[in-house]
């Protein structure tokens, strides 16, 4: 096994209380790809700040060896003092990193580079923080959140970045799929301290229950063994003083560990307020379209959600997802086309764009819109400290200002304001973000059973597959398809699809070359591609076969284990290489499936 790059080993921390971390290790050698796992608020992400250096333990020991490099993606980076993002990015490289990559980077993460640190949302100063650490390619990466604000493109692009990547690799991410991808052995940090699975992340959720059943066996063992012994002191034998003194100081020992043992931290109760039933139509929309000057977001778009319906919208960052869920719900008028909602209709709106939460408002406050103590769920008056207590928050914090909630915890306060609301349509906006897995487990079952209809945004593959019953996606230049089943399953039809239209051309190549010579009868002239675009049709799959065997042959070099280690050089330029032609690769397949596309609709 190679010795580690960084060692974290017996650490402990604690800001006063509960001891947050008390036997915590990490170890992170050459190649590793670990995903650290565990509840909100178990210190995740404390310990990534204690191996990055920012956080010193209370006790413990941190090596890191000489002349290794360490990234630590912030979750609020600190970008004071640079003129725009392309600076701030660039302030990461090293003398000998390739200044190429700050440019293809910012490009994939959806930046220009002039973004002024100022104006910048959340979601931006994230992804540039992102472009930072990946930027140089150091020894080792350590990743709060990555995927938090990228769309579900970025993602995919960002887990093949990572695996061509020869940083070792600590990421921390509630996004499941993306754990399993990128992941090959797991650290569960729970109760302050750590255990090892050298497997992904994939393995990683049965291990865990395994462990916490034996756990709650050993301590009803425990408890069962405590009684015995109570028993035995009240009613036997007491003639031998001294074996009497040594029993009593075990069973005090017992008790102690009995009372003192840390349970895993309780799970939300996530249920929806009853509503009374919507009539079977929900939504019933024709020909919507919606354009912005020459940006066209939704063009020609119609289609009919039933009672029952849990409809997922994906796409990338700026496609129109909230603009097609705001003209379906009512809530944004469309450019042209009709629109009916259905009968008896109650919404719940849940928008994940906290920077609408006033952080100066208590926890009571927001729940009860500060109206008094009490909440009304299901009909039922319930105090506020009681409904609280569902979604894991201590009465003591009914006075607590949301600016001291962590991103979990203020995720889980707006799920209960909204399911405090009587609903039979619930649209969710990014439901999943900060959500630890425990809690998007809960989410998952609540938006799955829920009796009424759900339109549901998100970039977490796994939480759709797992709930939606079909997904709407863009096709470009406005058009949107609406595929049944879950993400896998639109990717399964939208790839069929594609192979279906490969097998028409070259049936059509095939006719038109059996029918050379032959006088074609006269027809009506229906053709509007442009010169340069049939051009590209008939150029493009010859670029994109050479693609495919240009990248092969380039990952087959990258495959000796020895080629950085002979020529760091050539093993960079060859990562780079790689990383230029699948963008190319990308281009090229999304510029061809778009003019085939146009050119069937032309042709009828």
């Amino acid at each position: 096994m190679a010795p580690p790059l960084l060692r974290l080993d017996q650490i402990a921390l604690t800001f006063g209380g509960t001891p947050l971390l008390t036997d915590a290790a990490l170890s992170v050698s050459e190649g590793d790809r670990i995903a650290l796992v565990g509840r909100n608020g178990s210190g995740k992400s404390t310990l990534l700040k204690i191996a990055a250096g920012f956080i010193a333990p209370t006790d413990g020991e941190v090596f890191k060896h000489p002349g290794v490099t360490v990234r630590y993606l912030a979750q609020a980076p600190d970008m004071d003092g640079f003129a725009n993002v392309h600076d701030y990015v660039e302030a990461g490289l090293g003398p000998a990193d390739d200044h190429y990559r700050v440019g293809y980077l910012l490009e994939h993460l959806g930046l220009t580079g002039e973004e002024k640190p100022d104006n910048l949302s959340g979601g931006e100063a994230r992804r540039a923080a992102l472009a930072k650490v990946l930027a140089p390619q150091p020894d080792i990466l350590l990743l709060d959140e990555p995927t938090n604000h990228l769309d579900l493109t970025t993602i995919e692009w960002l887990e093949g970045e990572l695996r061509q990547m020869r940083s070792a690799l600590v990421v921390i991410s509630h996004d499941r799929r993306f754990l399993e991808n990128v992941s090959r052995a797991t650290v569960w940090l729970d109760r302050g301290v750590t255990r090892r699975l050298e497997q992904g992340f994939a393995g990683f959720e049965e291990w865990r229950d395994k462990i916490l059943e034996e756990e709650e066996r050993d301590l009803h063992k425990l408890g069962r063994q405590i009684v015995r012994e109570e028993h035995w002191l009240r009613y036997g034998v007491t003639a031998r003083r001294k074996r009497n003194m040594r029993r009593l100081g075990e069973l005090q020992t017992m008790r102690s560990e009995f009372r003192n043992h840390r349970r895993a931290q309780g799970t939300a109760v996530l249920k929806a307020s009853d509503a009374r039933e919507s009539g079977k139509l929900v939504i019933e929309a024709e020909h919507l379209s919606k354009a912005y000057g020459d940006n066209i977001l939704v063009d020609d778009f119609s289609t009919r959600i039933q009672r029952g319906d849990c409809v997922g919208f994906v796409g990338p960052n700026g496609a129109g997802k909230t603009t097609l869920l705001s003209m379906l719900t009512g809530q944004l008028a469309s450019d042209s086309g009709t629109l009916k909602l259905g009968t008896n209709l109650e919404i719940a709106v849940l928008d994940q764009r906290r920077d609408s939460l006033n952080l100066e408002q208590t926890l009571s406050d927001y729940l009860t819109d500060g109206r008094g103590e009490n909440v009304i769920v299901n009909g039922e008056q319930r105090h506020v400290a009681s409904y609280m207590k569902d979604f894991l928050f201590q009465p003591e914090q009914l006075r607590t200002p949301i600016r001291e909630l962590s991103g979990g915890e203020r995720a889980r306060l707006m799920l209960a304001r909204v399911l405090a609301r009587p609903a039979n349509l619930l649209v969710l906006d990014e439901p999943t973000n900060d959500l630890d897995m425990e809690t998007l487990d809960l989410l998952q079952e609540l938006v799955a059973g829920f009796p009424g209809t759900v339109l549901l945004v998100s970039h977490d593959r796994d939480f759709l597959d797992r709930t939606v019953t079909s997904v709407i996606a863009p096709e470009g230049n406005g058009r949107w398809l609406e595929y049944a089943g879950g993400y896998t399953d639109m990717l399964a039809q939208r790839k069929e699809a594609l192979a279906t239209r490969k097998e028409i051309k070259g049936a059509k190549a095939s006719a038109a070359t059996s029918d050379a010579g032959k006088v074609a009868p006269a027809r009506e002239e229906k053709r509007k591609l442009s010169y340069k675009q049939k051009f590209a049709l008939e150029t493009l799959p010859a670029k994109i076969e050479t693609l495919h065997a240009e990248i092969a042959a380039l990952e087959k070099k990258l495959a000796d284990p020895d080629l950085f280690a002979k020529n760091a050089g050539l093993f960079n330029k060859t990562v780079d290489d790689i990383a230029k032609k699948r963008h190319s690769l990308e281009a090229n397949e999304h510029e061809w499936l778009e003019l085939e596309m146009l050119r069937e609709e032309i042709e009828g």
